[in-house]
């Protein structure tokens, strides 16, 4: 394994790590030296992806209260798991539900900026699952 080093694109404030994948093939080749370096603390090429959180609440005595809730990487797949959650709740419980979508970088806390709520969803008369709108 090669040695770390500073670096000198954020005046050696992080360190500059050799890819695992181009690590094995450097080593291979006996080239340790050319392979890629990604530093840790400069933006660089950023990995990220993101991932739909669908909440279900029901509301009792004017306060909300958490339900049913899951985490999928498809926007449509959280749509329809909060649709079969709401459907599933009981005639005498207020509920309603949202979708938000949660971008993760890699070498980040994750905080409530990184969220950003798609759509509130709530069953209408006839039972049917009713979404809105609200960012994205």
């Amino acid at each position: 394994m090669t040695t770390p080093v500073k670096c000198e694109a954020c005046d050696g404030r992080g360190w500059k790590i050799v890819t695992r994948r181009g690590q094995a093939t450097a080593r291979l080749l006996g080239l340790e030296t050319s392979a890629p370096e990604d530093c840790l603390f400069c933006d660089g090429p950023l990995q990220m992806s993101e991932m739909y959180e669908w909440e279900v609440f029901h509301s009792i005595g004017g306060a909300d209260r958490i339900g049913p809730c899951g985490t999928t990487s498809q926007q449509a797949s959280s749509m329809d798991e909060l649709r079969a959650a709401l459907r599933r709740t009981s005639a005498d419980v207020a509920a309603w539900g949202r979708i938000k979508r949660r971008a993760y970088r890699f070498g980040f806390v994750q905080d409530d900026r990184d969220c950003e709520v798609l759509f509130h969803a709530r069953l209408d008369g006839a039972g049917q699952v009713r979404f809105e709108r609200t960012g994205g």
